[in-house]
């Protein structure tokens, strides 16, 4: 089936998470690999200047703990990514450069901003150039 599976996590929704890791381990070939993914928004630079210390740094430490716990309980590989950007953008770059077959993004129901913005899982399938599998 796969043996690269790109699954974007949002920490603030770990459960949705949780359950697109349990898709991913069915679809995953023998020996293939889970990358569990993490973005950590991007602050303009006007109020990055205005955060404490090193608070942005801080924020991606605490996204990797949250991460590993979020896929720990697994019986198969998963590697942790942790990265900054703008999500959408950052999924679809992440599956090109670690050379995925599949990503899986969980889904919400869209609320009236999603229809005028788009959501990110909307922009994922939009723009990326391998199968994108929408959990809802």
């Amino acid at each position: 089936m796969y043996n690269r599976i790109l699954v974007p996590i949002d920490l603030s929704h770990a459960e949705r998470g949780k359950a697109s890791i349990k898709i991913a381990e069915q679809l995953l070939d023998p020996g293939g690999t889970i990358i569990a993914l993490n973005v950590v928004e991007e602050v303009p630079a006007y109020v990055a200047a205005e955060l404490p210390g090193d608070m942005l740094g801080e924020l991606q430490k605490n996204a990797e703990i949250a991460l590993q716990e979020a896929t720990a309980g697994s019986s198969r590989t998963i590697e942790h990514e942790v990265r900054r950007g703008s999500p959408a953008g950052v999924i679809v770059a992440t599956a090109e450069e670690l050379g995925v077959n599949l990503v899986i993004i969980a889904s919400h129901r869209p609320g009236l901003a999603d229809y005028f913005l788009g959501s990110t899982a909307s922009s994922v399938v939009r723009h990326a150039k391998c199968p994108v599998l929408v959990d809802r």
